[in-house]
This record gives C-alpha cells, sequence and structure tokens, in this order.
C-alpha cells in the first residue's frame, strides 16, 4: 500500500525469494532512519523550495549554478513524488503541493520557462499523476490541465512533448476527454490563436533542424490528435470525430501528413497510418448515409446535390430552400459584422449535430443556454401554441377585469364581515358580562337583606341591653382587629439580626476555575425561587471528580399606469387654467388622485358615508390627511369659488373637500377606525406574550432545576466572598458559557453541563418546552407598548368628542358618519378595554417575576428580563448542537476506521485469489507511466487499428477512384 503498486507488481513482490524481499525492507526502512535524508524525506521541505524559488526567480535569472540547483530540488521531488512511500503523496496533496506546482508554472519568467526546470516542473506533475490518488487529485483540480497546457507556448520541445503526453494520456482516462478540449480552448484565448489548434498544426509543420527533437515532437503531437479523435466521446460518435477532424483539416493537415513521410520514422509513420485508416473508414461510414461510396467535402456542389436528392418530396425540403434564401440575404460586404453573422450561424449548426438527447455537448459548447432538445419541443406545435397564446391573453385581459370587481366586492365583504364578527364577539362578551354582574348584584342585595336584618336584630338587643346592663366592663367595638396596638408581637415577628448560615459545600481538591456571577445576597432571599432551591441534594448526584477536571485552575494540553408625473400635471393645466395652490403641492395632489382613480364628487361621497364601498385604502387615507385645505388655501379658494370651472384639478379637490363639515375630523376619524383592528392586533400579541412568558419562568420547574445545579457548580468553583451562594442574579447564566475547561478549551461549563444534564436530569433538556414565549417577550419594549395603547386611548377620546359635535350638527344628505362611529364606538371601547386589562395583569404578573427570581422592580425592562433566558436558551441549544457535532464526528471517524479496515482486507483477499490480470491499459489497472508510453508507441491504438484493416480489406472491393476526391487514398504498408 505504500508504494501504490500495481496488482501485476504486487502479484511479481509476492513472489520474489525471502531473501530479497527482506533486502527491499531493509532498503526502505534505511532510507526512513537515514539522518540525512530526514529533511528531504518530506514534501514540507519541497513546498518551502519550490514557492521560494517562484518568489525569487528573478534574482538569479543569469546563474547557472543556482539554476542548476533549483532544477536539482524539481528533480529531486519529481524522484521522490516516484519512489517514495505513499504517505509522501498523501502528504503533498494535503499541503496542496499541486496548487505550490502550478502557481510557480503561472509565474514563471521568460529565462525560466525555457530553463530545464520548466521541464521538470512538468515531469513532477507527471510524476503525480503516475499515483492513483495523485492523479484524482489533479483531474480534480478545476485549472490543472488548463494550466498545464500553456507551457505549449514555450520553445523548448522537450517540454512541449512532456506536456502533450500528459494530455494526451488524460484524454484516455475517464471524463479526462473534455477537460482537454477545454484545455485546448483556453490555450486558444491564452495564446491568441485564431482556431483551436493551430500551434499544433504550425509546430508538426514547422522543421527544427534537429531530427531526433523534431521526430519526438511531431510523434508527439500525431499521438495527441489521435487520442482526441479517438477517445471520450469520440470512441462510438461518427458525427464527433467527423466534427473534431474538419479542425485539423480545415487547418490544413493532410499535406503535412504527406510531408511528414519523409522523416522515415516507424513510431510517427504507426501514428499516421492510424489517423488515415480512421479517416477513410469514417468518410466510408458518412456516405452510406446517403446510399453513396465517397462525399466530394470539398464540392459545395455535390454537398448541396446530396442534400437536395435526400430531402426532396419530404417535409424539410421547404425549409431547406427557406435556409438557402435567408442565407442569400446575408450579408456579404466586408464589415465588421459579416463574419460574426456566418460563424453564429456555423455554431448554431455544429450544437445541432453534434448535442445529445440529455442536452450535453461531447465538446465544448459552441453557444451557452442552447439546448436543441428544448427549442425543437418547443417548435413542433408552433401554430397550435400561437393560437393558445391569442386566446390566452384575450381570456387575461377578461380575467383580470373581473378580478378587479371581484376584489372590490370581496373588500367590501370582508370588511362586513370583520365588522359583525367583532359585534357578535362584544354582544357576546357583554352578555357574558352582565350575566356575571346580575349575579353577583343579586349576591349583594341578598347580602344587604341579611346585613338589615341583622341590625335590626341588634338594634333591638341593644334597646334590651339599655334597659338591663350586663356584668362587667362593655364589650369591644364591632370590627376592631385583635391584638391591635397592644405591643405583643404576633406569630410572625421575627428577630431581624441577620446571621449568615453556613452550606456544607464539598471542597475541591485543588483550586478550580472562577464562574463569573454575582451573588444575591441572603436578605434577599425569602420569598424567592432561591427559598424553594436546596442544591445540596444536587451533589449526591454529580462526579466532582470528573468536574475538577474539566475545570481545574491548572492549564492542562488539550486533547482531541398613468404616465410621467409631469405629463399628468400638464395636462390639467390647460389653456387659461386658474391654479392658486402652491406648484409642488398641487402637483403632488394631482399625482394622488391618478392613483385614487375616483372623481371629486365620489371621493366626497365616501367620506360622508365613512367608506362603506371601501373605495379608500389605509395608505391612500394617510396620503389623503397630507392635503387637508389649510386656511389660507379656503380663504384663496373662496375668492374664487365663481370661476369653479377654470380650476385645475387640484384647487378644485381642495375647494370640493373643504365644503364638507369638519374633513379633516372625519379624516381622522376613517383612518382610526380603519387602523384601529390593525393597531390593536399589533399591540395584543405583545401583552401576551409578556403575560405567558412571566407565568412560564415563574412555573418552570425544568428551569428550577436548571438553577439549582449552576448555583452547586457556583458554590463548589468559588470560594470566599463568592462562595457559599444562596442564588445568583439571573444575568448570571449568559457566563456560564464563558468558562472554559482546562483540558479542553472547545468545552465550556455549558456543555458540561448538558451532559450532566443527559446523564442525571435527562428531562431538562426539554426546558424549552416550559419557555415557548420567551423568544417574543425578549422583543417587547414595555415603554414603547405603553406608549402605542396610550395613543389607542386618546384617539378614541378625540372620536368620541367628534361624535358629540356631529350629533349636535344637522347632518348632510347622505351623511352616515353618527350611525356608523356609534357602532364601531361601541364594540372598539369594549374591545379597548379588554386590552388595557391585560396589559395591567402582565406588568403585575412581571413585577411578580422580577420578585421571584429576587431582582429589584423597576430597574428592568422585559426586554432585557426575558432577553436573558432567550440568550441562555439558544447557547443551550448551540452547545448541544455543538455536543450531537462532536459525537457525530467521532462516530464517523470510527466508522470510516472500521470501513477502511474492512476494505484493506477485502483487498488483500481478492489479490490472494486473483488469477490472472486483464491486458488492457487503462486508468484502473496501469501507471499513468504506462499509459502515456503505450500512446507514444502507438500500442493504445493497436486493437483499432487492427479492425480498422480487417474493416478496409473487405471494404476495399467498394472504395472507387474519383478526381472530385479531396486526395488520393494513401496505399499504407503494414
Amino acid at each position: 500500500d505504500e508504494l501504490d503498486l500495481t496488482d501485476k507488481n504486487r502479484e511479481a513482490m509476492f513472489a520474489l525469494p525471502d531473501e530479497k524481499k527482506w533486502q527491499i525492507y531493509c532498503s526502505k526502512k534505511k532510507e526512513q532512519e537515514d539522518p540525512n535524508k530526514l529533511a528531504t524525506s518530506w514534501p514540507d521541505y519541497y513546498i518551502d523550495r519550490i514557492n521560494s524559488m517562484a518568489a525569487m526567480q528573478t534574482l538569479f535569472a543569469f546563474d547557472e549554478e543556482e539554476m542548476e540547483t533549483r532544477n536539482k530540488v524539481v528533480e529531486d521531488l519529481k524522484t521522490a513524488l516516484r519512489t517514495q512511500p505513499m504517505r509522501f503523496v498523501t502528504r503533498f496533496i494535503e499541503l496542496d503541493g499541486l496548487t505550490c506546482l502550478l502557481n510557480f508554472l503561472k509565474s514563471m519568467d521568460y529565462q525560466t520557462s525555457e530553463s530545464r526546470i520548466h521541464t521538470s516542473l512538468i515531469g513532477c506533475i507527471k510524476a503525480l499523476m503516475n499515483n492513483s490518488q495523485g492523479r484524482s487529485h489533479v483531474l480534480a483540480h478545476p485549472e490543472s490541465i488548463n494550466i498545464i497546457s500553456q507551457s505549449l507556448r514555450q520553445d523548448n520541445i522537450k517540454t512541449k512533448v512532456a506536456v502533450l503526453e500528459i494530455l494526451g494520456a488524460v484524454c484516455l482516462v475517464p471524463g479526462g476527454h473534455k477537460k482537454v478540449l477545454l484545455a485546448m480552448c483556453h490555450y486558444q484565448n491564452y495564446s491568441a490563436e485564431r482556431t483551436r489548434f493551430q500551434t499544433l498544426l504550425n509546430e508538426l509543420d514547422r522543421s527544427t533542424g534537429r531530427y531526433r527533437d523534431e521526430v519526438n515532437l511531431k510523434t508527439a503531437i500525431m499521438s495527441f490528435i489521435n487520442a482526441v479523435l479517438n477517445a471520450g466521446a469520440g470512441e462510438d460518435n461518427l458525427d464527433f470525430r467527423l466534427h473534431i477532424r474538419y479542425e485539423f483539416l480545415i487547418l490544413g493537415i493532410q499535406p503535412v501528413i504527406d510531408k511528414l513521410r519523409g522523416h522515415e520514422n516507424a513510431t510517427l509513420d504507426r501514428h499516421l497510418d492510424f489517423f488515415e485508416m480512421v479517416r477513410n473508414e469514417d468518410d466510408l461510414e458518412f456516405a452510406k448515409r446517403f446510399d453513396m461510396v465517397h462525399i466530394d467535402t470539398k464540392s459545395a456542389t455535390q454537398m448541396f446535390e446530396v442534400m437536395k436528392k435526400k430531402l426532396t418530396h419530404s417535409e424539410a425540403y421547404p425549409y431547406l430552400l427557406s435556409i438557402l434564401q435567408h442565407c442569400l440575404q446575408m450579408p456579404y460586404k466586408r464589415s465588421a459584422g459579416t463574419l460574426q453573422h456566418w460563424q453564429l450561424l456555423d455554431r448554431i449548426l455544429q450544437q445541432i449535430v453534434l448535442q445529445d438527447d440529455k442536452g450535453e455537448d461531447p465538446d465544448v459548447a459552441p453557444l451557452d443556454n442552447f439546448n436543441v432538445k428544448n427549442i425543437i419541443r418547443m417548435l413542433v406545435n408552433e401554430n397550435e401554441v400561437k393560437q393558445w397564446r391569442d386566446q390566452a391573453e384575450t381570456f387575461r385581459k377578461e380575467h383580470a377585469e373581473l378580478l378587479a370587481r371581484l376584489e372590490k366586492k370581496e373588500r367590501e365583504c370582508e370588511t362586513k364581515t370583520q365588522e359583525k364578527d367583532d359585534m357578535m364577539k362584544t354582544l357576546n362578551k357583554m352578555k357574558d358580562k352582565l350575566q356575571k354582574e346580575s349575579v353577583e348584584l343579586r349576591h349583594a342585595r341578598e347580602q344587604v337583606v341579611d346585613l338589615a336584618s341583622r341590625i335590626n336584630e341588634l338594634a333591638v338587643r341593644a334597646v334590651c341591653g339599655c334597659m338591663s346592663p350586663p356584668p362587667g366592663g362593655p364589650p369591644p367595638p364591632p370590627g376592631a382587629p385583635p391584638f391591635f396596638c397592644t405591643g405583643v408581637p404576633g406569630p410572625l415577628a421575627f428577630n431581624n439580626t441577620t446571621s449568615l448560615r453556613k452550606k456544607c459545600i464539598p471542597q475541591p481538591s485543588h483550586p478550580l476555575k472562577s464562574f463569573n456571577w454575582s451573588k444575591l445576597g441572603e436578605n434577599k432571599i425569602n420569598g424567592t425561587i432561591w427559598n424553594e432551591i436546596d442544591d445540596m441534594q444536587v451533589f449526591k448526584v454529580l462526579d466532582l471528580e470528573d468536574f475538577e477536571k474539566m475545570f481545574s485552575a491548572y492549564q492542562r494540553q488539550q486533547q482531541k399606469e398613468m404616465g410621467s408625473m409631469d405629463e399628468l400635471y400638464l395636462t390639467t393645466r390647460k389653456v387659461k387654467e386658474l391654479s392658486i395652490i402652491d406648484g409642488r403641492r398641487a402637483q403632488n395632489c394631482v399625482i394622488l388622485l391618478s392613483k385614487l382613480k375616483l372623481s371629486n364628487e365620489e371621493i366626497r361621497r365616501a367620506i360622508l358615508e365613512m367608506d362603506e364601498r371601501e373605495d379608500l385604502a389605509k395608505d391612500m387615507l394617510e396620503q389623503l390627511l397630507k392635503f387637508v385645505p389649510e386656511k389660507s388655501d379656503i380663504d384663496l379658494l373662496e375668492e374664487h369659488r365663481h370661476e369653479i370651472e377654470r380650476m385645475a384639478r387640484a384647487d378644485r379637490f381642495l375647494f370640493e373637500m373643504s365644503r364638507i363639515d369638519h374633513y379633516q375630523q372625519r379624516l381622522q376619524a376613517l383612518f382610526f377606525k380603519k387602523k384601529f383592528a390593525e393597531r390593536l392586533a399589533e399591540a395584543k400579541p405583545k401583552v401576551e406574550a409578556i403575560l405567558t412568558a412571566s407565568r412560564e419562568v415563574i412555573c418552570s420547574k425544568r428551569l428550577k432545576q436548571v438553577l439549582e445545579v449552576v448555583l452547586a457548580f457556583g458554590n463548589f468553583m468559588n470560594k470566599g466572598q463568592r462562595g457559599n451562594a444562596f442564588g445568583f442574579k439571573i444575568y448570571s447564566l449568559n457566563k456560564i458559557a464563558d468558562t472554559k475547561s482546562s483540558i479542553d478549551r472547545n468545552i465550556t461549563m455549558l456543555h458540561y453541563l448538558i451532559m450532566i444534564f443527559e446523564k442525571s436530569y435527562p428531562d431538562i433538556l426539554n426546558i424549552q418546552q416550559d419557555l415557548q414565549r420567551l423568544p417574543e417577550a425578549a422583543k417587547v419594549n414595555l415603554a414603547e407598548l405603553e406608549k402605542e395603547v396610550y395613543h389607542i386611548k386618546s384617539g378614541l377620546k378625540a372620536l368620541e368628542v367628534e361624535l358629540e359635535y356631529q350629533k349636535s350638527s344637522i347632518p348632510e344628505r347622505g351623511d352616515k358618519f353618527v350611525p356608523v362611529v356609534s357602532n364601531f364606538i361601541t364594540v372598539a371601547s369594549f374591545s379597548f378595554s379588554e386590552l388595557e386589562d391585560q396589559l395591567a395583569e402582565a406588568k403585575d404578573k412581571f413585577s411578580k417575576a422580577l420578585q421571584h427570581f429576587g431582582e429589584d422592580e423597576g430597574r428592568m425592562q422585559p426586554d432585557e428580563f426575558f432577553g436573558i433566558f432567550d440568550t441562555f436558551l439558544q447557547s443551550f441549544s448551540d452547545a448541544q448542537q455543538d455536543l450531537e457535532n462532536m459525537r457525530r464526528k467521532k462516530e464517523e471517524e470510527e466508522r470510516r476506521a472500521r470501513m477502511e479496515a474492512m476494505l484493506k482486507e477485502q483487498r488483500e483477499k481478492e489479490r490472494r485469489l486473483k488469477k490472472t490480470k486483464a491486458g488492457s491499459i487503462s486508468e484502473e489497472s496501469g501507471e499513468f507511466d504506462d499509459l502515456v508510453s503505450a500512446l507514444r508507441s502507438g500500442e493504445v491504438f493497436d486493437k483499432d487499428l487492427s479492425k480498422l484493416k480487417r474493416n478496409r480489406k473487405r471494404s476495399g472491393s467498394q472504395l472507387v477512384e474519383s478526381s472530385s476526391r479531396e486526395r488520393t487514398i494513401t496505399k499504407v504498408n503494414y
């Protein structure tokens, strides 16, 4: 496992004699224990050196000795990645060594890029890919293949060959083919190529003058071209091979191939033969689609005739004519966008041909977000869709009109229903209250009768007593309290002298960390929750030794719609319009009226009827209040009342509204009426939250247990003045999380408390069920709430005053203010009195809650008091989640360890049972070096080449020489 051997090499090693095995073991052991190699035996050393080399490369750009030293470091890393145990590669990956190499490649200056260091760096990446784990890491890196491809731009032939070998081999690895195509597109942009693969074809055609280097480079290029053509999608997709091969043909690869045969190199010829053989086979297979032997793709006439023959008398033929006609209409002048029009058409056709049914492109997608299948599905029923669209548009307009009318009716209905419901609720409540008061009145009358009879009886006795006085002193007057002012203390009297009680608290064996709480004085304990808490019984349950370890004072090592405004206003100011209102105010008023979409008469009617038809929304009423006519406006408008027809829209609106008696008060009353239910609904939950939360904290048994345990821990941890406490300030709860363990800094006292609760008090873990309204109460500002209640009360009083005024005045025709507001005040007053009573009860209950916990009344508001508990509960939940994550992580590590052990054992069994091994070269069964070697020699294409030879011999009789062919078929000697 440390050597990451293949199955074949493992079998070979196991088959070695025992003496040879012992020599290998001793050699590896000696290498690991060699003190001279200690620094260079870990990847940290190489990563640091390469990072420093990348940062300081310009300082030694022309120093040959330094360049040689740096090259040796890179070469040593390459050797280490090949020969060191598996843990070296794993450590190199964990330290992000690949990113270090890629960054160096990106930041190289010219001198370094043309040196042997560049070639060695590529060799390091190749060595890393020779390992299965390293190969997966390189392929998973988002930029690795792109950055490697950038090295093709250098003049160093050895560097180019190494890069091409890596790229070609990656094509053969599952998932690597498309990465290489993406990398070549990246290189096209990086090196400013006109088309993809242009640099490769230039290098293939260029002569270097040195035979060996030239043959190696051209062999590497041809092996890469064959891998791109025939691997990945090219294995079984003819259209893809034709598409990619056309890129090479358009760049002129065929005459270059004929020229390359002059080198008379067997390996190079092997790659050239394979390219031509696959091309001939593909051309034949493509021609069979059209029942032909060969199609001359250089002849536009022949290609058109083939298409015409295939599509004539078919439904597609009119579309072919349409395509040709529109091609004739395409721009032909040499302008900036002409070429791009044809390029766009070409890319659309490429994607139609290549894209599969899932919408995936085997090559880099020429056009993003272009899904052929979806577009075809959309075009299938285009005529039907058009008809449906027209019908849908008609229905949509009708629906919008009906919806507007329906919404208006719904608003009216909803308002009436709400008013009816409120009235019924109020009546029911008033009925209940009346019944209750009737019962109380009956009891009171009975008591009055009883008292009257007793008074008469006493009067009779008094008369009798005057006639015959009894012996002894006079009786005490009725109602005099017993023992009143007698100087004798009652049974509840006690001595006020305070004396501190001492608790028998266990003492820790060594100093502990201090719990930063605020101790509550013993004289404040009586009448609070602390009087009921007995922390001494908690010590019987707690494991104090474990607590001492966790919170020792000594540190330990950690463990594991209407147009624009101006246009709208200008349309109202036509020839000889009279406008006496301020221009800006008039303009804003016109905008508001345009939003209302009501005439002045309709607005006037809505205000008089108290908006029974729900024409005025709350927000519109609020805006109307901003445009109440002022006294100066009214005086000016009255002066021009005879010119009302010439008045501008805003002026006329203000004039007509000013004619309504108490217009402003009516608007305010209507706005208050509409907002009342909403304001009440906002205030009531806040009051209920304070009331319910106060009850919860007083009655919660789980909270009491929490305080009990915290008190016990605090007394155990603190000594002196801070210890021997009978209670503590509530805000001390949120300081529990600040006390960290001296063993593990990730563990706080709160974590430890939860572990204690899980072990001894599991019911406490459900404390949030007792305090469900706390978070809501923690957000309530009592002063703001009282202020809002006061404003509602003031609004009701103002409404009553206006009602009295309207009752005393003569109503206009259609004026419904008095009946509507009378009914509203009856319901609203009762609802508001309920809110007031509930608020008083909530304040009283909150005061009792403060007393219950020993807190000073008047110094703490609900948001602060309940906020303390809310923060504690949140910290409690977070700590629970932390502990759960720790347990899950520990379980996951244990499970992973078990799985690794099982997999290791299973692999060992499979190796012992395995007798034979597949001969094919693949990522899973062979080393990356073997893959590169097979690609370089052409062995990887042997099977395909043999199959193509047989197919070539079978179909040789069908091939016909034609002068219209692109080239003469090359006769290949095998």
